[in-house]
């Protein structure tokens, strides 16, 4: 990894280290919030630690800049949807939803998608075991199978959006769907594992090449993350 990406991300966590105590934070597993507001969470490894998969750039600006404005914005609209809801405009908060609900789902999207991937030496890319590989076996009839179609569904992916694996709350099945934009996984459904197939998730290193994009990342994916999201 570069020295400036280093000096990055040992700039972000003096920050974050130094800041009030009153100012908890939830971990990766959620979406966090600092007195009722959403935060960008840290990344538990660095910005580099993906490559040569993801590049220390991609991540750097991926989480720094993408996933920063999510949270900024839903923080924002957060606080002007209260206001309208407090003077009972209901044109207003109609107006408002979508946003709120465009940046909340691209937060979401984003904390569960660093929690789906990890350094080789942490893990990325081992492949799942346990209930989970039993349930990809019986479904796709093996991990090759189902990454196969996994890479179909986002590679059908028009304009932004994500592939995930789910779970379905009522039958406990899985399945792979695909969501457009930042629509989160929700109701029904359980978010497993996902993978984000938006340009800036990938361009920078692999231009118009996203088809290699989505078959690096399998090296990278935390399937221990994803096993313990399955019930």
């Amino acid at each position: 990894m570069s020295s400036t990406l280093m000096r990055s991300s040992a700039l972000r966590s003096a920050l974050r280290a130094s800041a009030p105590k009153a100012s908890t934070r939830a971990g990766l597993a959620g979406t966090s919030f600092v007195r009722g507001k959403a935060t960008l969470p840290d990344l538990p490894y660095d910005y580099g630690a993906l490559e040569p998969s993801i590049s220390g750039k991609i991540m750097e600006l991926h989480h720094d800049k993408h996933h920063q404005t999510y949270v900024t914005s839903l923080n924002n609209f957060s606080e002007q949807i209260a206001e309208a809801k407090a003077k009972e405009d209901i044109q207003a908060q109609i107006a408002l939803q979508p946003l709120i609900n465009f940046h909340g789902g691209g937060h979401i999207n984003h904390t569960l998608f660093w929690e789906n991937l990890a350094p080789k030496n942490q893990g990325g890319g081992e492949p799942p075991s346990g209930k989970l590989s039993q349930a990809i076996n019986d479904g796709y009839g093996s991990l090759e199978g189902f990454q196969e179609k996994f890479n179909v569904a986002l590679a059908g992916i028009q304009g932004s959006g994500w592939a995930w694996l789910v779970q379905d709350t009522q039958t406990g099945n899985i399945q792979i769907k695909t969501y457009a934009n930042q629509d989160p996984v929700v109701g029904q459904f359980r978010p497993i594992l996902g993978i984000d197939a938006w340009e800036h998730a990938y361009y920078l290193q692999y231009q118009n090449r996203k088809a290699e994009y989505f078959k690096a990342i399998w090296d990278v994916v935390n399937w221990k993350a994803a096993e313990k999201r399955l019930k």
